[in-house]
């Protein structure tokens, strides 16, 4: 970092406090542990029998080895286990006659408190028999895997276990082997009541720390460089203890320079700048907390010398950008694909005169996450098969999309670039934790 390093360490302190202000405390690692394992327990509990109910699959294999797990075994993993061990199976079996679902490991050990060891090595020293003996033991209609052509996350049987299971697997069963795709998906973009407690937090989390890098506290205008507010929110992160999933950007849009290409706006190699009084500054920017994530766009603007605020066609602007929210958000009912909700979205935009486009993806254990696709930023006419899936309740999304807006004033087009966390809950959609309505000033 180029300038204001001499400020990490009082910030520290000042940033906790304020996270003590609005109940969003960074917890210790210990009372993170307890956290996550409670919120896996109620998962494993309350959401994984119900999504095999719907999904019609009486036992679900999940199997990886350590350093190349299955993504969707990371978020099944118990916090103090930060890896699986050796090659782990696990094995859920859903008895719909007793209505139970046994969640078990042929594995050495058992898996945290929630999934039992069911394989004595010394007594049966070949894993794929001990599963052998479970299935057979238990004789499930569907076997599901998690094979998937379309959504990485859930396709995370790799070759050689796929491979080895199938040659040890009796021919009654193979034929009963069938993707657990969606199940999977479910498994990954559903969220409880606990997740979204934490999330309300998480979003606090970032938009704090969006907060003080769009301050005179990180920025001198005319010393400062975008770089530099970059670095700054990557050390504040690693500071209190947190991850980010990918790094943040900083960009200016100025009255002297032609707005960029969506290629280039989305390309990630911005070039560094000097901020200075004037510019409409913008970030791109999330954190990683006790398995979830969050992915927050904002603007701020850098006051002139004899500004008291912000000039009103950029606030009409950013209206702009609002008002496509509301289109948009409007629009997001369970049951409609993604493609539906981008249609909509999109020609009603365009009927109230503005140029939106819309790119908005799954957001949970994963940023880029599994689930409904609503628009990409270059495919703005629908997007095959993941834009094809419906929204389900309980899920979150990064309502990401952009407007772009003539700025007479400026001589040239801007682009309103936003995006929050958004939550498809029972009672509708609602923004997890609030949007910005208004661009932050650097005073």
């Amino acid at each position: 970092m180029k300038t204001h390093s001499f400020l990490l360490v009082g910030f520290c302190l000042v940033f906790l406090l304020k996270f003590s202000a609005t109940n969003a405390q960074v917890l210790p690692e210990r009372d993170r542990a307890d956290m996550r394992d409670a919120i896996l327990k109620d998962r494993f509990e309350n959401v994984l029998p119900k999504l095999m109910d719907e999904n019609d699959i009486d036992m679900w294999l999940v199997i990886g080895r350590e350093y190349n797990e299955d993504p969707v075994m990371r978020t099944m993993l118990p916090a103090t286990w930060l890896n699986a061990r050796r090659r782990t199976i696990l094995v859920f079996y859903q008895n719909k006659t007793t209505n139970t679902t046994e969640r078990l490991a042929v594995a050495r050990y058992d898996v945290g408190e929630n999934i039992t060891s069911a394989w004595d090595k010394e007594k049966q020293a070949n894993q794929w028999a001990r599963l052998v003996e479970l299935i057979e033991e238990r004789d499930p209609k569907t076997i599901g895997i998690n094979v998937s052509e379309h959504y990485g996350i859930v396709d995370g049987l790799v070759k050689t276990d796929y491979t080895e299971l199938m040659d040890i697997l009796p021919a009654k069963y193979e034929a009963r082997i069938v993707s657990a795709e969606k199940l999977a998906i479910g498994w990954i973009e559903t969220r409880t009541s606990k997740e979204m407690e934490l999330y309300n937090q998480l979003v606090d989390i970032t938009s704090a720390i969006i907060d003080e890098a769009f301050s005179t506290a990180v920025i001198t205008p005319g010393v400062t460089t975008t770089d530099d507010v970059v670095w700054w929110m990557r050390q504040k992160v690693t500071d209190l203890g947190l991850e980010t999933w990918f790094h943040p950007t900083i960009d200016i849009q100025r009255d002297d320079e032609e707005l960029k290409s969506q290629v280039s706006a989305f390309s990630k190699d911005e070039e560094e700048k000097v901020i200075i009084p004037g510019d409409l500054l913008h970030c791109d920017f999330g954190i990683t907390y006790i398995t979830l994530n969050t992915d927050c766009q904002r603007h701020a603007y850098v006051l002139k010398e004899g500004e008291t605020e912000v000039p009103t066609f950029l606030k009409k602007a950013f209206a702009e950008g609002n008002r496509v929210q509301d289109i948009f958000t409007g629009n997001i009912k369970k049951g409609r694909t993604g493609n539906e909700v981008l249609a909509m979205s999109l020609a009603q935009g365009r009927e109230e005169g503005m140029r939106p486009a819309i790119y908005s993806h799954p957001l949970g254990n994963y940023g880029h996450s599994s689930g409904t696709t609503i628009g990409m930023w270059d495919s703005q006419d629908g997007v095959p098969v993941a834009g094809d899936y419906p929204l389900h309740e309980n899920t979150v999304y990064a309502i990401e999309l952009n407007t772009t807006v003539n700025i007479p004033e400026w001589n040239k087009d801007i682009r309103i670039m936003l995006e929050e966390a958004g939550f498809l809950g029972p009672n509708g959609f609602r923004y997890v934790n609030g949007r910005q309505k208004e661009i932050k000033v650097v005073k």
